[in-house]
């Protein structure tokens, strides 16, 4: 199995690489992400739209080109495997040393993993996948049930064994004391979870990676890391000269504990501003540094915005409270009212991707208040959040 080498591009792109941890694959730091790819979701999984197969190419082409080294899809973005295999074999005919190929799939038992990596091998049109993760470990009930002896991870692994995988990892929605006790089985090498300026909570599991050489991948930092492509106008006040997604991966970035962020890019313009991140500079430069302090200053705004609650989950209440503080949060000091709607309207839909209910009154009566700070109504805040955000369904 050869080992894939940054491909032959205009020497002005200005990628860098990282080693991502014990992995040993030298991936570039911007990850070609192939979520936002799978278009028509309610036709059958082989049928690719023309538009979307042409858009992948074109995409695929133009990153390739820019230095991105490493493609990332999964079994469930339904379609984004069956275009990348059509893309990269059939219509560009790309050389597979000139990429590293992620893919990812959530089998429940170790015949259901051998079963579902085969299919995947024959949609993506190639004999091995360099890094698979484990995906959507997010609780504990799910990690057991996972990382069980003779389970899927175990397969897995023996899949790793015989050439067909590189390396093993997971995903991750999962509360941190979650992500660590994964980390902590000894079982996986990578781990692709959510990490951005807007949501910092899961630094301690970054850096327990690093004390075990994980490669870590930083997941959706465009979308979930604040709906940027869409910013308001402070946010991008506040970020210039940088636009906030150029701003966020350098961030991100700042650290070599972070190898590689997913970047879901649709359009030409999409690598321009890719690029624009670049040159990324370990620790943080005096410029970046200034646009980081000016967001910081930006969180004084509302004072009770400075409490998160993690320390009141689980709650009676079904509330994920953290997060509702958080919506609040982004919306009083950064104006970042789209990112709200988008979010909050998910709870109650996703599951254990995103767990919790409405801030409902029939929720807020249920609230454990015993360990509240004092000074802080958490109540009030949930209550004022849903009622900015809450859309009535139907």
């Amino acid at each position: 199995m050869t080992t894939p080498t940054p491909p032959i591009r205009n020497q002005r792109a200005p990628m860098q690489y990282r080693r991502f941890g014990q992995t040993g694959q030298m991936l570039s730091v911007i990850t070609l992400g192939g979520m936002r790819f799978a278009h028509g979701w309610d036709a059958p999984r082989e049928q690719v739209p023309a538009d979307t197969r042409e858009e992948c190419a074109t995409m695929v082409r133009q990153a390739l080109d820019a230095g991105v080294n490493h493609i990332e899809t999964a079994h469930g973005y339904i379609k984004s495997e069956t275009c990348y295999g059509l893309v990269l074999n059939d219509d560009l005919g790309i050389p597979r040393s000139r990429y590293h190929l992620m893919t990812k799939g959530a089998p429940a038992t170790a015949e259901a993993a051998r079963r579902l990596v085969d299919e995947q091998l024959r949609t993506l049109k190639t004999d091995h996948i360099d890094l698979y993760a484990w995906h959507g470990l997010n609780n504990a009930e799910l990690m057991r049930s996972a990382c069980a002896p003779g389970g899927p991870v175990e397969e897995l692994l023996k899949l790793r064994d015989e050439g067909v995988i590189g390396a093993v990892g997971f995903s991750t929605h999962a509360p941190l004391e979650v992500i660590c006790a994964a980390i902590q089985t000894g079982l996986f090498s990578f781990v692709n979870l959510h990490y951005y300026y807007f949501f910092q909570r899961n630094w301690a599991a970054i850096a327990l990676a690093a004390a075990r050489d994980l490669g870590v991948f930083i997941i959706s930092p465009n979308d979930k890391g604040g709906q940027l492509f869409t910013p308001p106008e402070l946010l991008t006040r506040l970020c210039a000269p940088l636009t906030p997604i150029q701003f966020n991966a350098r961030f991100c970035l700042r650290t070599p504990h972070v190898h590689t962020l997913s970047f879901g890019m649709t359009a030409p313009a999409h690598v321009a501003e890719m690029l624009g991140t670049f040159p990324v500079q370990v620790p943080l430069s005096a410029r970046d540094l200034a646009i980081q302090l000016a967001l910081d200053a930006r969180a004084g705004v509302d004072p009770q915005s400075a409490y998160e609650g993690w320390e009141l989950m689980p709650d009676p209440s079904g509330i994920n409270i953290p997060e509702v503080l958080r919506f609040r949060r982004l919306w009083k000091c950064y104006d970042m009212e789209t990112f709200g709607f988008y979010r909050y309207n998910m709870l109650e839909a996703k599951g254990h991707w995103f767990p919790g209910g409405y801030a409902t009154e029939e929720a807020l009566a249920k609230l454990e208040r015993s360990r509240w700070p004092a000074g802080v109504d958490v109540a009030a805040l949930l209550r004022e959040t849903h009622l900015k955000f809450h859309r009535a369904k139907g």
